[in-house]
């Protein structure tokens, strides 16, 4: 069967990319940010509500079976503030993201976070997420997963994934996939021997001197970090963020054969798990293409839970089916 998904905060469609790759059909999605919206619009013909999720119409959203939301984890994150849902932020658009839920009762919920939420004030943020959406009227499981050893994506990556279900039965029969073997390298994204427009060489940095003293493995990804230069030692990239086209804050660095660069927005989208022919807009300044490949999700590790979270839908179906006939 085909199962209809709306997506929020859906920037610039890895969750929907997910879910469309394993077999749903994306009918509906909601983003705010107006760059990360031309680079959807690219790749997707769907509806999309350009517009802050409190100005969605709840009425416009059509009747679907899984909807999906990837709310901002500013105040989740290690690297920020942590102010949880005394954030006028992230704390008060997960609330938005309940109210839709309420209103439209999907069967199933798929909702992705930073690793922090579960930890974030002693864990008292997610004790009410999690009550929320019992609240709601849904059963759900969660979990854990770094995208090189559950998306043979070489990117250590680590993000919590939570998927609920209207049906108890469908929650206790629903499994998140088993790790895998990370068989892909960097390699299979960057090609040393070919060279890169000037502008992302750092020759003529003043980090230069510093990078090219640490710099001597062509078979990872380096991370600048304003003073310093930290090497990955599992020879993947290092987590990707939003800020890493901002000056030199966690700039992703590989040496290919003719220097010292910096990854191109297309290799971050790359090592999001994002296929190569996916459209980024030739005139959008690299900074906001840096910013959307950090905020998004690992494209192949979404499609395989989205693929268990089918499995189960469809058998559910199967069964209702063989159950009909026989009466």
């Amino acid at each position: 069967m085909n199962y209809n998904v709306a997506s929020l905060f859906a920037g610039v469609g890895g969750i929907c990319l997910g879910f469309k790759n394993a077999g749903a059909n994306i009918v509906w999605a909601n983003e705010m940010d107006k760059w990360a919206c031309e680079t959807y619009k690219r790749n997707f013909t769907h509806t999309l509500i350009e517009a802050k999720i409190e100005d969605v119409d709840i009425n416009s959203i059509p009747n679907v079976d899984i909807l999906t939301s990837g709310f901002p984890c500013t105040s989740f994150s290690i690297a920020g503030y942590q102010k949880g849902f005394e954030d006028e932020k992230s704390g008060h658009l997960f609330m938005e993201t309940l109210k839709i839920i309420k209103a439209i009762q999907p069967q199933v919920i798929f909702l992705e976070n930073v690793k922090n939420l579960l930890s974030h004030d002693k864990g008292n943020t997610f004790k009410v997420i999690k009550e929320a959406l019992v609240d709601a009227g849904y059963f759900f499981k969660y979990q854990v997963l770094n995208s090189m050893e559950y998306g043979n994506v070489p990117q250590n990556r680590e993000r919590i994934y939570i998927v609920g279900f209207k049906n108890k039965n469908h929650c206790d029969m629903f499994n998140f996939p088993k790790p895998i073997k990370l068989t892909k390298t960097i390699r299979d994204i960057i090609n040393p021997t070919v060279q890169k427009d000037s502008k992302f060489y750092y020759e003529n940095s003043k980090y230069y001197p510093m990078l090219s003293e640490v710099m001597k493995n062509r078979n990872t990804v380096y991370q600048l970090r304003r003073v310093y230069v930290r090497e990955n030692k599992n020879n993947v990239s290092p987590t990707l963020t939003a800020n890493m086209g901002t000056g030199g804050h966690n700039v992703p660095l590989i040496i290919d054969d003719y220097g010292l660069r910096k990854l191109t927005p297309k290799e971050c989208f790359m090592f999001q798990g994002f296929p190569e022919d996916y459209q980024l807009p030739s005139s959008m300044a690299n900074s906001h293409l840096y910013k959307q490949a950090g905020n998004s999700v690992t494209v192949p590790v979404v499609e395989r839970i989205a693929k268990n979270i089918l499995d189960i839908m469809n058998k559910s179906s199967s069964n209702i089916k063989e159950q009909y006939i026989a009466s």
